[in-house]
């Protein structure tokens, strides 16, 4: 019996691209709920804080479908939900769970990206300043989640059998990224390091305000 390979690679074609559409359509969903929860959590936090301190201010900013912002006291919070759908190798932890090895769909994951900047490197347009990864949140074609990130996070979502995308879980990580960069703090360069410029950087203002986070440990780094 001949077989048929050109209809197997359709089928296969069909299977992914089909799995990957729902993933894209759970992962937007998500990025969604997550942006109208930050607009509450940061009206919150305004309400409560100006109570005390009228100068502390707190801002919701969305940049695109795909991205929006949170600035607080020097710092800026940047969510991403990256548009393509991803797999990890065979030996990635995620892969080696039992609830994802039963079906080829699980291995497939939508994601969104938080990461820490401070608002001045926006603000200044400074090209060369770090950002630093908070967290990173896959989504599955079930609307099952997991949460990859620095310690300070504090979320122990590493179960993703059990995990189900919910306005309170969704609510728990944009307030514990907000904690997560508040309690990491600016750290100068050593004398040594800007004792010597260029005119060039001091025009383009780059070793005179350059200052790195210092702090964040990401989970898988705990390891070793």
């Amino acid at each position: 019996m001949e077989v048929d390979r050109l209809g197997d690679i359709i089928n296969g074609l069909e299977q992914k691209s089909i799995t990957k559409q729902a993933i894209y359509r759970n992962t937007k969903q998500t990025f969604d709920r997550l942006k109208l929860i930050s607009v509450d959590v940061v009206e919150e936090l305004t309400e409560r804080i100006t109570r005390q301190n009228a100068e502390v201010v707190i801002e919701y900013k969305e940049i695109s479908a795909h991205e929006f912002h949170i600035k607080f006291s020097g710092d800026l919070l940047v969510f991403v939900m990256h548009s393509n759908i991803i797999t990890f190798p065979d030996d990635y932890e995620i892969m080696r769970n039992k609830y994802v090895d039963k079906d080829f769909r699980r291995r497939f994951f939508g994601h969104i990206m938080a990461y820490n900047f401070m608002a001045d490197t926006l603000k200044y347009n400074r090209l060369d300043d770090p950002g630093y990864l908070i967290g990173r949140m896959l989504v599955n074609i079930e609307n099952h989640f997991m949460i990859e990130g620095v310690k300070q996070m504090d979320l122990s979502y590493d179960h993703i059998a059990k995990n189900r995308i919910t306005d309170k879980v969704l609510r728990i990580i944009v307030e514990s990224a907000i904690i997560a960069s508040i309690n990491n703090d600016l750290m100068g360069q050593p004398v040594s390091d800007i004792e010597k410029i260029t005119y060039k950087h001091k025009l383009e203002n780059l070793h005179l305000s350059r200052t790195s986070k210092v702090g964040f440990i990401m989970n898988h780094e705990l390891t070793h």
